[in-house]
């Protein structure tokens, strides 16, 4: 079986822009519209695993608010915690 990229960054940007709640919808979606193709496999799949956690747990890291959950300080981790969110993205 080959690995398509493509494909794989397809899936995240759905993913990313339907999550559920329109806040994430919208900060997820700017974060991997400006990151995606800068982004190499290894950390495609972070940014796929980073989608499968909850809106709730992911706007509470976004904004320092203290987590359940603990995350695997990854380089995707570190880029959308130091990610500068513009409303007018």
């Amino acid at each position: 079986m080959t690995f398509n990229i493509d494909q794989l960054k397809k899936k995240i940007i759905y993913r990313s822009n339907y999550r559920g709640t329109k806040e994430m919808d919208k900060l997820l979606g700017a974060f991997t519209k400006k990151y995606i193709n800068q982004l190499k496999q290894d950390e495609l799949i972070d940014l796929e695993k980073l989608l499968d956690i909850d809106d709730t747990s992911l706007y509470n890291l976004f904004n320092g608010i203290d987590n359940e959950i603990k995350f695997d300080e990854t380089n995707v981790l570190k880029l959308f915690k130091n990610f500068k969110y513009n409303n007018e993205d």
